[in-house]
Parts: C-alpha cells; structure tokens; sequence
C-alpha cells in the first residue's frame, strides 16, 4: 500500500511508502491509496520526467538507432553480425514484434484479412 499527501484542493503533492508523521498540529495529512489510481500515476510519470528529461525522447532515438541500422546493413555498410551478440537479440526482437504488431492491423474486426 501507498499513502498520499494532498494539499487543499485535493491534489497529490507527495507519495510515500509508509505513513509518515503526524504535522505539529496533530493532523495525519497520509492517506492510503492504491498505486494503480490515475492521480498517482499521472503523479509518478510528473515526478521520472523531471528527474529524466531525456526520457520522453529516448524512445524515438531508440526507433531513429534502430532505422539508422537497418539501412547500413542495407547498403553494406556494416554487416548485422558485426554487432555485439546481445545488440543482434535485441534487435530481432524488435523487429519481430513491430511485424507481429503489424499482422494484428492487417485483421479486421472479425478476424477477417482487409488485404
């Protein structure tokens, strides 16, 4: 379990693992609350992007990397297995996925080809 703090308007303003103490007024201002409720989500996601600005473009650098491969391999550049073993796994793995996402679209609702 979680417990929040909120300030007056009911907005989360600190998540804790553990109740911490009690204000000097008496007051308990930690109340229990699920992980899974969308303001301490939305509260959670606030928090990793300040501590990691970078990371809403990481993952549009790692599609640019992964395009940026695919087309020196292409042109001969470089030969996929003259990447490190782990980088070749990683790689097929995500190009499996893309495609088996892919298949997914190619199906309509009823499970029937729309090609």
């Amino acid at each position: 379990m979680i417990f929040v703090k909120r300030d007056s308007s009911g907005a989360i303003l600190a998540v804790s693992r553990e109740p911490l103490p009690t204000e000097p007024s008496g007051a308990n201002p930690w109340q229990p609350a699920r992980g899974d409720e969308p303001e301490v989500v939305a509260f959670s996601h606030a928090v990793v992007s300040e501590a990691n600005p970078l990371g809403t473009t990481d993952l549009g650098l790692v599609r640019v990397l992964e395009d940026l491969i695919e087309l020196l391999v292409d042109r001969s550049v470089i030969r996929f297995t003259d990447l490190p073993a782990a980088a070749q796994a990683k790689l097929n793995e995500r190009r499996s996925t893309r495609v088996a996402m892919q298949e997914l679209r190619l199906l309509d609702e009823d499970g029937g080809d729309l090609i």
